[in-house]
């Protein structure tokens, strides 16, 4: 079954309801690196009900949402080149002390894209080998090894309908069996030990259809819920 032929059965969400969705399942008092993509959105729809201190490995501590427009300041980016804005208490410094944080051991979730993903958690999101592309490594290395956990944000298939959650990564990997959460467009998948466990999905789509664009085998939760968000 192709995405093309399940179209008509659910909708997916769009890459802000995409963040939204992964924000919410942060734990109060996280220190997090959201990674470039669709990660960086998550600063837009955190949970305000929380305390979640956001990291950059450019330089930046306790940053908050992208400004608005025209209030934008050009010493506030983050590790993407966007603007951001800085929460009280925030700080900014020399990126190798954002590392330091990093290969310390100090954050407790990284957020981060990824080209594929496989059944055992093995994560290749810094380059697919096309020239006309170059790799980016940037922090991602650092980040798989060093953050204590590590969750994917990204479409559940590529461009050209293809699964991206695969058997076997066929790109160069990034770090091996370091994933512990998947969220996509379509579902909330928990990779364990004994194999992915589909804690969520959109409206409308069922296991077998979720299956037909995945490789790896998928087990449903008892307690499987909707996937839903906010209009974006």
């Amino acid at each position: 079954m192709s995405a093309t032929m399940t179209a008509d059965a659910f909708t997916r969400l769009s890459r802000r309801q995409l963040a939204w969705c992964a924000a919410q399942a942060i734990p109060d008092g996280s220190y997090v690196n959201l990674g470039i993509g669709v990660p960086t959105l998550c600063a837009n729809v955190m949970p305000a009900d929380r305390e979640i201190v956001l990291h950059s490995e450019n330089g930046v501590l306790g940053f908050g949402p992208a400004p608005a427009a025209g209030e934008e300041d050009r010493d506030l980016i983050n590790a993407s080149k966007e603007f951001i804005t800085m929460k009280p208490g925030g700080a900014y410094f020399v990126h190798t002390d954002a590392f330091v944080m990093i290969r310390g051991g100090h954050l407790d979730l990284a957020l981060l894209g990824a080209f594929e993903v496989s059944g055992q958690g093995d994560l290749a999101n810094w380059t697919t080998g096309d020239r006309r592309f170059p790799p980016g490594v940037g922090g991602a290395m650092d980040l798989a090894v060093g953050a204590k956990a590590v969750w994917v944000l990204t479409e559940h298939t590529t461009k050209k309908g293809e699964p991206k959650i695969v058997d076997t990564c066929k790109y160069p990997l990034t770090a091996p069996k370091v994933v512990r959460k998947i969220f996509t467009d379509l579902a909330e998948i928990d990779v364990t030990p004994s194999g992915l466990v589909v804690r969520a999905m959109v409206e409308g789509l069922t296991l077998p259809a979720l299956q037909a664009l995945t490789e790896p085998k998928l087990t449903l939760a008892d307690d499987c819920r909707v996937l839903s968000a906010p209009a974006a």
